[in-house]
């Protein structure tokens, strides 16, 4: 199923106004869990974002100070959630959700306790009507807590394990689905030719569960998925735009049929920005989620079939996590 059809107008105001590579960078972001709670209360809305100092009220119970930089706003349906580990058992300091400029909103407190003894700090992305006491799968962000303080990143065990330092990747231009000789240009697959053949054009490392790899292509500034795969040696999920001649066994969408309202396919893609994401397998959003390891705009004079390297996409998003 093409889940790139909906919620037009909060793709683009997150992604047209300066492009996909740009603003695939995100906002500097802290969370103020307690200017957000106020603000709730006195129903004014969300208030501009400084820290989350995310403390409970009960006697003898530990004060949590979290920030963030380079957070993004999530899906309709979906929230943030920070998690301590006590004991080996995790427990939740609160809910929040981020606007477009940064602005947060703390949608479920928690009365944690005494989290003096923590370990830990995770961060992850949750469906916002979820009764499940656990944490999901989709971890964004963690950091052992030493001497009270936690730097948080997607490279701990606890999140994605990895920094993305040593992904690669590249791709051709070209239709393979098409019978036509007019629309070479209107194509983007993550293959390398060897031999005449076509071969895996990405090297990246196997998500954990809860994760999956998504392409994408900036077509006059709104951005196409490819499709989602977790094996970059194998077919990605969608074929909705391509046309009936056979494709590669590999990732990657022809533009030659099918196009949405305001679009015309065959179309040029030369030009336009290629971006690989990291995306909550249980999609949160239909734009690119803020994980995005690879990127790189197709030359204007490529040639059709010729290799295309993908470079490191925009900074990762970090925090800090400090008790007391």
């Amino acid at each position: 199923m093409f889940k790139k059809e909906r919620s037009r107008t909060r793709m683009a105001a997150l992604l047209l106004a300066t492009g996909l590579v740009a603003a695939a960078c995100g906002t500097d972001t802290t969370v103020d869990a307690d200017a957000a709670a106020d603000a709730a209360a006195e129903a004014t809305g969300a208030t501009e974002a400084d820290s989350a100092d995310e403390s409970s009220d009960a006697a003898g119970d530990s004060a949590l100070t979290v920030n963030f930089e380079g957070l993004e706003p999530l899906g309709e349906g979906f929230v943030y959630e920070g998690w301590v580990v006590v004991d080996d058992a995790p427990v939740s300091t609160g809910r929040f959700v981020l606007d477009a400029d940064g602005n947060q909103e703390v949608v479920a407190e928690a009365d944690f306790g005494d989290i003096s003894a923590a370990s830990a700090y995770i961060l992850t992305v949750e469906p916002a009507e979820n009764d499940d006491p656990a944490p999901a799968d989709v971890k964004l962000l963690a950091g052992d807590i030493v001497d009270g303080e936690a730097a948080l990143t997607i490279d701990h065990p606890a999140a994605l394990g990895t920094d993305y330092a040593e992904a690669a990747g590249q791709f051709i231009v070209a239709t393979p689905s098409s019978e036509s000789t007019d629309d070479e240009y209107s194509g983007v697959w993550f293959i390398e030719i060897v031999d005449g053949a076509p071969a895996q054009g990405l090297e990246v490392p196997v998500l954990p569960a809860g994760w999956v790899y998504e392409g994408w292509v900036v077509i006059d500034g709104e951005p196409f998925s490819t499709g989602r795969f977790t094996d970059p040696g194998a077919p990605d999920d969608f074929a909705g735009y391509s046309g009936e001649a056979g494709t590669p066994p590999f990732p990657g969408e022809d533009f030659v049929a099918n196009a949405p309202e305001g679009f015309e396919f065959p179309t040029d893609v030369r030009g336009s920005d290629v971006v690989l994401s990291i995306e909550p397998e249980v999609d949160d959003s239909p734009a690119p989620f803020v994980l995005k390891p690879l990127a790189t705009t197709i030359p204007a004079d490529v040639e059709s079939g010729t290799g295309i390297e993908l470079g490191a996409g925009p900074a990762f998003p970090t925090g800090t996590a400090t008790l007391g």
